[in-house]
Order: C-alpha cells, then structure tokens, then sequence
C-alpha cells in the first residue's frame, strides 16, 4: 500500500496542463513526463518564468534545475564552483557502499583528465577516419537484410545493430556477442520494473558483477599480454593511470565500462531512431533531403540537437555561489536540462522546429560543454551520416507505421520500438 501512495505522490505532474501545476510542485525528474513525452511544456514555462528552479522535494530528494542555455554554459564551465562528484545523474551512488561504481565522467580534474585522455585516442581523428570505410560496409549490410514492404522494429534491427557492431570494433569484443554489449548497457542504465530488462536493481548488478565483469576481466588478462592496441581495453591496460584498475579497483574498471559502452550506445543508437521519427512528422524536411542528399552533413547535428539523447547531467555545488540570481547552497545538487537548452528561444533560432538546414545546427548542447564535453561526438555524427547517406541511395522513404515506444527514464531520451516500413527508391523511367 505505500508503494502505491508513494508512486501517486510523485506522478502529480502527469498528465496535468503545465500552467495548472505550481511552480513550488514542479519535479522535472518524474520518468513518466520522458515516456509520454510530455515534458516540453514544463520545461517551457520553467524556461520563462524560473529558469533556476529549486524543487524542495523528489524521489531523489531536493535539487536545482538550470533550464537556460547561457546558465548551462555557466555552469558547465565553472567545474571548479560545480563539481562532477560524487554523480552526473540526478540519483546519488548506491547508499550502502556495495556497488558505488566510479567512472572518469563523474571525477573532477587532475584524475577525469588522466583517465580521459588514456582512451580519448580510440576516437581521435586519425581513427576515425579509418573507421568510416568500416561503417560504411557494415551500414550497407545491415540495410540490405532489412525486409522491403513489411512492418519491423528500426530500433531492433538497425539502431541497436549498428551500434552493436561499433561497440564491438572499439573494445575489439567478440563481434558474435556484440548484442551483450547493448543489453548490459540497458542493465546499467535501465530503472527496474515490470518493463524494464531488470526486475530489481540487485538484479542489474548480479549481472554485471556475473556477466559483464568476467567477460571484460579476460579481454584484460588477453591485452595486458600483447603489445598497446588500438582499442579501449589495450588503452586502459597499458594506460599509465589505469594499467592496475582491473585489479586494484574493480569497480572502477566496471564504472568506465558502463561508461564507455552506454556512451558509444545511447547518443547513436536513439539519435538515429530519432532521425526517422523526426523526418516522418516533418514531411516537407524529408522532402527537402530527398532533393538535396548534400543536406545530410547539416542535418547530423540538428539530429542530435532535437533528439538531446541525455536530457541533463548532475553538478554539485563545492561552495555557496549565486545562479540566476538563485542562492546555491554548497552540497546542493544543481542539474542541467540539456533537453531545455537546446529549445531556449534565446539562444536558438525556431529551437522547437526540426530544420535540417539551419544555418548553425552544432550550436547546441546534446554533447555538453568544457571539459566534460563527449569525447566521442565526431563518431557518433559519422555514424549518423553514413546511416543517411546509405538510406538514401537505396530507399525512398522509410515510412513510420506506429507511435514510437520511448524509455522509462529520465537521464537517457530513448526509444524501445519504432515500427517502421521500408519503400525502395524509384527506378528512374528509361529513357525512350
């Protein structure tokens, strides 16, 4: 019976009009306002009337939330006044002890840059663009098994696919066992329930101490006897900071795993579902690709811009300072809703229109900013454009035939179905 009173409690929002709830009510965190995707307007008023909004009370207790994009930038730039420990999500570390998992995002600096700069080589632009050629192929595989004239799942068959494929080529992993990269992904990052690939969260962590764990462990064991290699788990292994973290620290080692692997899953995988919903509820865009292939280069970041596939990261505040002319408090939780800077009237031209031509559409903050910024946005944006480029040598239209299934989650804006139908390109006509 308290669960029910409690799951009431923190659902007031759904559901309702934003201008009938109060201010002082609102908790932007309810993962019910992600999944019907109502979220906007809330967001919208807050943006208007009190861009840094205290919330007194949520299921993960009091924060801030900073909805302007100029204020985001503050904050993101001031890692020294708004520290990225102990956690970049809204929910605090395991309380108990046993599984407080640590990863370089949520480090602040001299050690988030030690750790960072060990794997950052797995993406620099040299690696890149030997990987394009591979994406390319692996694309145009994927495509040309896809059913023409059928209903089928975009995120299943192509979305977690290729991303399947990329995980496996950056941690050099069994390429046949790909797909447990992205199921322990969605372990790590799923919030248990009956729709969830988790029943409990002591069933997420059995998972990934049993599964996750041991497969890695041996891939360690393997690169810590060969020469440096190319690929992240040969980087952590020799890297000067990190060669004895299997060993010394292990759930270190876990942490930068699950980040690593959802970092190159989700940003890719939802943004390239995303893509398809976004061309098929506006027509005249995919209209105007169709004409003009080129577009897709522009379109990529705008992709990503609508999608923000991570609507906030967490900052605590490591003294009393001044925000939007709000008292932070040291020890507060201040947290940046991404998904509201990049539809901030103020800093984006028509933010809430999906433009594939605008003319500045990587002035946005789905990679966030400063020092923490993704290091691995540049492939997430080739895999994007080749997936296009690909799409539309082949196919006329993909054709979405259902509302789209979205993720019980409030840190990651994602999809679990988009049912979808494939019409071939027309045949120019021969010519008499």
């Amino acid at each position: 019976m308290m669960d029910k009173v409690a799951t009431k409690k923190y659902r007031h929002m759904v559901g309702k009009d934003p201008y009938d709830v109060p201010l002082e009510d609102y908790d932007l965190t309810q993962r019910e306002l992600f999944q019907s995707n109502t979220i906007f307007g809330f967001l919208d008023r807050l943006r208007k009337e009190d861009p840094v909004h205290y919330c007194k009370d949520s299921k993960f207790g009091p924060y801030w939330s900073v909805l302007r994009f100029e204020d985001i930038m503050e904050v993101e730039g001031n890692a020294e006044v708004y520290s990225s420990e102990p956690s970049i999500a809204v929910m605090d570390p395991d309380p108990t002890g046993e599984f407080d998992l640590t990863m370089f995002i949520a480090m602040d600096e001299p050690q988030h840059g030690h750790q960072r700069r060990t794997v950052q080589g797995a993406v620099s632009p040299r690696n890149l663009a030997n990987m394009e050629d591979l994406i390319r192929e692996r694309v145009n595989t994927i495509l040309s098994t896809l059913p023409i004239g059928e209903t089928f799942d975009w995120v299943d068959k192509v979305s977690i696919e290729l991303t399947g494929q990329m995980l496996a080529t950056l941690f050099d992993f069994p390429f046949e066992q790909r797909r447990k990269l992205t199921y322990w992904s969605d372990v790590a990052t799923s919030v248990p329930g009956p729709d969830s690939v988790v029943s409990s969260y002591k069933e997420s962590r059995r998972i990934l101490m049993e599964e996750c764990v041991p497969a890695f462990f041996g891939l360690w064991k393997d690169r810590a006897n060969k020469p440096p290699q190319h690929d992240l788990i040969s980087m952590l292994v020799h890297g000067e900071e990190t060669r004895n973290m299997a060993t010394e620290r292990p759930l270190e080692f876990l942490g930068n795993l699950i980040l690593l692997i959802a970092g190159g899953n989700d940003t890719t995988r939802n943004s390239i579902s995303g893509s398809v919903l976004f061309l098929n509820e506006n027509p005249d865009q995919y209209q105007k690709l169709r004409e003009n292939p080129e577009l897709v280069t522009n379109m990529v970041p705008e992709i990503i811009r609508y999608q923000t596939p991570l609507t906030h990261m967490r900052r605590t505040a490591t003294r009393d300072t001044v925000l939007g002319g709000k008292q932070i408090k040291k020890g507060d939780k201040v947290l940046m809703w991404y998904l509201s800077g990049n539809r901030d009237e103020e800093a984006i031209e028509r933010p809430n229109e999906f433009l594939i031509d605008r003319k500045r559409p990587r002035h946005h903050l789905s990679f966030g900013f400063g020092i923490h910024r993704c290091m691995g946005n540049r492939l997430a944006e080739m895999q994007l454009r080749v997936v296009w480029e690909e799409i539309l040598k082949r196919f006329e239209f993909v054709e979405l035939m259902g509302k789209p299934e979205r993720s019980y989650n409030n840190l990651i804006r994602g999809y679990t179905y988009l049912p979808v139908k494939l019409h071939p390109l027309k045949k120019a006509a021969k010519s008499a």
